[in-house]
């Protein structure tokens, strides 16, 4: 039978359905054994037992109470399947959540330590840039250097000709002189 402790926590606006549901045993069973009494012993009015005409399954105060309890069941029934579906549900979800997290925690890892790798290797090429930026700095200073000794645009092919057989004369003659050859002959 229900007490009157189950009785106000119905009546509780802060009732909640499913602490209800996990302590219903108790008022299931306290209305099935109502519901049984009173068909076995038969309807009790100001203390006379009444067998009307009525048939009890389906009229009655205590007929009411079996579609009560049919219904009560019921509702426990899918109140209880579903909450173990949804808490199912939750725990795969919860499992899938921690794996893709572990992985997705890997793969960071991997990341950064590739980034890690790139910066290193960033950090040397630029490293070796600036030296080859500064051999090809000095190399073009030199080559501006000898252009102007080498090169002189401002001479015509016939004057450079000329100009190098003039050089060339006079280095035959500096040899001879070397050589101890008499530069008047």
């Amino acid at each position: 039978k229900m007490g009157t402790d189950e009785w106000k926590a119905l009546a509780n606006p802060a009732y909640e359905p499913a602490a209800a549901v996990q302590g219903s045993g108790v008022a299931t069973d306290g209305v099935q054994a109502s519901v049984d009494t009173g068909h076995k012993a038969g309807m009790q009015t100001f203390g006379e037992t009444e067998q009307g005409q009525q048939d009890a399954a389906r009229y009655g105060v205590l007929g009411m109470l079996e579609v009560i309890l049919s219904d009560f069941a019921r509702l426990e029934a899918e109140t209880s399947s579903g909450e173990d579906q949804a808490a199912s549900a939750y725990e795969k979800f919860m499992a899938e959540s921690s794996e893709e997290i572990e992985v997705k925690q890997t793969t960071m890892a991997h990341k950064e330590e590739r980034k890690q790798q790139t910066e290193q290797r960033l950090r040397g090429t630029r490293k070796e840039l600036d030296l080859t930026q500064e051999e090809l700095d000095a190399a073009l200073t030199y080559y501006d250097k000898l252009k102007v000794d080498c090169v002189n645009t401002n001479l015509s092919y016939a004057e450079r000709v000329q100009m190098r057989e003039e050089e060339i004369q006079s280095l035959k003659e500096a040899l001879r002189i070397l050589n101890g050859e008499d530069s008047l002959v």
